[in-house]
């Protein structure tokens, strides 16, 4: 899942990308709101986390754009002011939750979990193809019931192909939702990735398998008889 960032503080910043990285969110991060509505406007964000003390422009002026942009991503307030009206004024300028700093990352990324497991959002609970099944949740992934390990890289990879089972995800996508923006990311890493993921489905009996379509992308089929 993508997230899109507004954090002014670049320690913070940091350690929000970094922790959301090892729970299963690729997350771009920008100190002002020209910036990240900048990056709004090209990239499809699954969730934003918006800090409403920026330096350019107050953020409930920023959820009000995001707003009226017909947007439909959850919006997460981070925010210092931990008065009730400060939080009633968030959530009525179109904000979907609020996290007080400080914060646990792990509250963090379960709050972004639960927004995006609403109706019509990016998460369902489990995502299941022929004999594999994934928690989202969790990040647990089981064959025939058995708990299966990934690393936390192929699980994303692997989530993001189960969403779209039977249709071409594109290489450009994967490696925009795995990696984010200002990674230094090497030519053939999607495909090293993609390969270890095959190769680990096929050793695990998976009635599933990726195939790929060269130039094109990789389209994840179930193969069950």
């Amino acid at each position: 899942m993508r997230v899109l960032l507004f954090e002014d503080h670049s320690r913070l910043a940091n350690s929000i990308v970094k922790g959301l990285a090892g729970l299963g969110f690729g997350v771009d991060a920008f100190a002002t709101a020209r910036d990240g509505l900048n990056a709004f406007k090209t990239i499809a964000y699954d969730a934003i986390v918006l800090d409403l003390g920026l330096p350019d422009r107050d953020g409930l002026e920023v959820v009000q754009d995001l707003r009226k942009a017909s947007s439909c991503a959850p919006i997460l307030i981070l925010t210092a002011r931990d008065g009730i009206d400060d939080r009633v004024s968030g959530l009525d300028a179109g904000a979907d939750d609020y996290v007080v700093k400080p914060f646990a990352m792990t509250e963090l990324a379960a709050r972004l979990r639960a927004l995006l497991r609403r109706p019509g959002r990016a998460l369902g609970g489990v995502l299941a193809i022929g004999n594999l099944q994934l928690q989202t949740v969790s990040r647990q992934v089981m064959v025939d019931g058995k708990s299966v390990h990934f690393s936390v890289r192929e699980v994303q990879a692997l989530e993001l192909l189960m969403r779209r089972e039977g249709q071409i995800v594109a290489k450009s996508n994967l490696e925009d939702s795995l990696y984010g923006l200002g990674k230094n990311v090497s030519p053939n890493s999607i495909e090293v990735l993609i390969s270890r993921l095959r190769r680990r489905l096929g050793s695990i009996g998976a009635s599933c398998s990726i195939h790929t379509l060269y130039g094109i992308g990789y389209l994840l089929k179930d193969e069950t008889p």
